[in-house]
């Protein structure tokens, strides 16, 4: 069973993946694009992510090998400190190609563990 603090921030990590995509579900990437306050949503939900999976142990994060905690941290530190240069197109990809995989593998981790 993982440490009720890590499957709280799994749990956050999960509702932020889910509202960031919710948020370009119905969109196109031109859509996205043109809408500064949809780009802010969504980056800042990605960065929310990545915050969650920073402060996962490292004994849970060993144990989920699956997620690419480097790849989700990494992420999360390049949208705060490259704030003067976000190329948005990134992010869209990341919504639409990398985060409905990374949704799937926590909903079986914290299913796992309810």
């Amino acid at each position: 069973m993982l440490p009720e603090k890590d499957l709280v921030r799994l749990r956050h990590m999960r509702d932020y993946t889910r509202e960031a995509m919710a948020f370009v579900q119905d969109k196109t990437a031109s859509e996205f694009l043109d809408d500064r306050k949809l780009q802010l949503a969504v980056t800042h939900l990605i960065e929310l992510v990545g915050e969650a999976a920073n402060h996962i142990s490292p004994e849970t994060q060993s144990q989920f090998p699956e997620i690419p905690w480097p790849q989700v941290i990494g992420m999360r530190h390049r949208l705060i400190h490259g704030y003067d240069f976000l190329d948005y197109m990134i992010i869209w990809q990341t919504v639409k190609s990398n985060l409905p995989e990374l949704l799937v593998q926590l909903e079986s981790i914290i299913s796992q563990n309810n």
